[in-house]
């Protein structure tokens, strides 16, 4: 009997263990405050890091692809196309000092959303402006605002997909923050791609609507 006891408690005893690891662990994973995600594609992320960079609130962000099927792809993979991936950036931010409404404002001021083929310079799919959504809020938000554009009809067509976020897969490290590994590359890279002159030829002179929210350049 007393075999049987011990064998009851030594079994009972690692159930509780396994419980109390595993809803800590849990709570670990929840616990990330007023730090919240995002995720957008619009183009090449070099220029959409750079982009998101300038944002007050924006605790970091990071490279890489998502939207496809292919695990673990490569960036020849990527802009070979057919991975099903878009170079696309992820976003954390602190919502007490930036909303996802300021970035979803930000975002469409960085796109232009009538192309679906690429962006600027670069064509492919892999290259299609895309928000990815983290919670239905997001999703919510994001539908509005481009509805509010449709609507507006001064820009048309609206092309800027809106997708449930899938699984990020973080880009080679030469290309985190590529702008300032290599500054006068990317420059040259930006400039011949044209994306600030075509931003201005869709924009126009509408700006950022909190534009205290971006930092000075230093």
């Amino acid at each position: 009997m007393s075999k049987k006891i011990n064998v009851f408690i030594y079994i009972l005893s690692f159930c509780l263990i396994l419980f109390t690891t595993t809803s800590y662990a849990e709570e670990k994973l929840g616990d990330t405050g007023k730090n919240e995600y995002a995720a957008f594609a619009s183009g090449c992320f070099w220029c959409t890091q750079q982009d998101f960079d300038q944002i007050k609130g924006v605790i970091s962000t990071t490279v890489g692809y998502t939207g496809g099927k292919k695990i673990n792809p490569t960036y020849e993979e990527v802009s070979a196309g057919g991975t099903g991936h878009v170079e696309s950036l992820q976003v954390i931010y602190d919502s007490s000092e930036v909303s996802y409404q300021d970035l979803l404002d930000f975002y469409w001021h960085t796109v232009d959303p009538t192309r679906n083929d690429g962006q600027f310079c670069d064509k492919g799919s892999q290259y299609r402006p895309v928000i990815f959504y983290h919670s239905e809020n997001q999703k919510e938000l994001s539908e509005k605002y481009k509805n509010e554009l449709i609507s507006d009809n001064r820009i048309n067509p609206i092309l800027v997909e809106i997708l449930p976020a899938k699984t990020f897969y973080p880009a080679e490290d030469y290309h985190q923050n590529y702008y300032k590994k290599n500054p006068i590359r990317y420059k040259f890279y930006r400039n011949r791609c044209g994306r600030d002159n075509r931003l201005k030829e869709i924009w126009g002179t509408t700006q950022f609507s909190n534009s205290e929210l971006v930092k000075k350049a230093s």
